[in-house]
């Protein structure tokens, strides 16, 4: 995906390089208003939005997608880059096409997430940085809801609800042959050896009730039917129900 020649009609292959002497006089002129400039510039820096998205290449997202949105963050980049800075301009670039790709690969998150939340989740991670960075030890998560007057369980929340989902068919580990995907690491509790026994001995406790008995069982515990409902599909009284219910279970019980 990621290797595409041409994308959104662009021919990637083809796309020009400037120098840093030619980019600081097209940025003279831009700002003298000459749009010719800026289309230059804007042509000219599309190798970084390249060099960008392949970061984001594991995000299921298509390509076309993401060199759009980082065209979007180089052009406000170049809108708002500073000559007088001593700075170059991809060092000032590449930062804003990356958090303009974020944005929306947060906003269009397949589990939508409310904006106070995230904000909440975001602010603890800058909380987190700092935290780390002045005490060189992982912060707890009570010292920064402490930071940000929020209660802990609100901070726990939000920080798991920007995760982004993973599939089950992602792989962990490749040695070579067959991949190892995160479904294998997940235990099933349904499909125990002791549910399995248990399942072999409700199957034949079962046998051993007659035709009716059965079908009151089947209805009520494996498809979740009232007893009313029961006897209105068999045709007797709900107290009828009742007592063969009453019973199968007894005998059921008394076998198992």
């Amino acid at each position: 995906m990621i290797n595409k020649v041409e994308i959104c009609g662009v021919n990637t292959s083809k796309l020009p390089v400037l120098k840093n002497e030619e980019m600081r006089k097209l940025f003279a002129e831009m700002q003298s208003g000459q749009m010719e400039a800026r289309e230059k510039l804007i042509q000219g820096n599309l190798r970084l939005v390249l060099s960008v998205i392949q970061r984001f290449s594991n995000r299921g997202e298509f390509v076309d997608d993401l060199f759009q949105v980082g065209c979007i963050g180089l052009i406000k980049a170049i809108d708002n880059f500073d000559l007088g800075q001593n700075v170059r301009f991809s060092t000032y670039a590449v930062p804003m096409i990356i958090g303009e790709i974020r944005r929306y690969l947060r906003d269009n998150n397949a589990v939508r997430v409310s904006r106070s939340l995230r904000d909440i989740a975001y602010k603890a991670l800058q909380v987190r940085e700092k935290l780390l960075s002045d005490n060189s030890a992982e912060p707890t998560i009570a010292q920064m809801a402490e930071q940000l007057n929020v209660p802990r369980e609100e901070v726990v929340f939000a920080l798991d609800a920007i995760q982004e989902p993973v599939s089950l068919f992602e792989p962990i580990y490749n040695d070579g042959g067959d991949p190892i995907l995160v479904m294998d690491q997940i235990s099933d509790d349904r499909n125990t050896d002791e549910q399995w026994l248990e399942t072999i001995t409700i199957d034949e406790a079962l046998k051993r009730l007659n035709e009716r008995e059965k079908h009151i069982v089947s209805l009520r515990f494996f498809n979740g039917k009232t007893q009313m409902e029961v006897a209105e599909e068999i045709g007797i009284s709900q107290a009828q129900v009742s007592r063969l219910e009453k019973a199968a279970l007894k005998q059921l019980k008394k076998y198992v």
